[in-house]
């Protein structure tokens, strides 16, 4: 038995890619629903009964007629956990949003060659919008606005 050490190439689920940009775009609305009009930011607390676990901070960067650009990043995150920041480029008229940039690489590639000098995955921007999705979804379904305390 004759065993290859070729491993197929990685290609691209454009579909997928797409369903979950539009997905994104969708959770993105909800918690910053005005991005397109003006610039602004929205904080979304994340606890557990009166202990503040982390705050989902969403800031415009950059907003044009047909894109709006986001640095989505985590506050008050626990001490021992990275803390996650993307950089989204959303497109109104596609109705899409993508992870365009991360704290360490500011521009992603749709494919990677592995193994590479920066050991990217070969899929990461897909897990990269994956991931934006279920973080999304989480604060959608526990967030909360953050209020003073009188």
């Amino acid at each position: 038995m004759v065993m290859t050490l070729l491993r197929e190439r990685y290609r691209v689920d454009l579909v997928e890619l797409q369903a979950a940009c539009e997905a994104n775009y969708a959770r993105l609305l909800r918690l910053l629903p005005g991005m397109r009009e003006h610039a602004g930011s929205r904080r979304v607390a994340l606890s557990q009964g009166e202990q503040l676990l982390a705050v989902l901070a969403l800031e415009v960067l950059e907003s044009c007629p047909y894109t709006t650009t986001l640095r989505v990043r985590q506050e008050h995150s626990l001490h021992w956990l990275p803390v996650p920041q993307l950089v989204v480029r959303v497109y109104h008229d596609a109705r899409m949003a993508e992870v365009v940039g991360t704290e360490h690489a500011r521009r992603l590639d749709i494919r990677y060659p592995y193994p590479n000098a920066a050991m990217h995955q070969p899929d990461e921007k897909s897990q990269l919008n994956l991931f934006l999705g279920e973080w999304l979804s989480h604060c959608l379904a526990c967030g909360h606005e953050p209020q003073p305390v009188l």
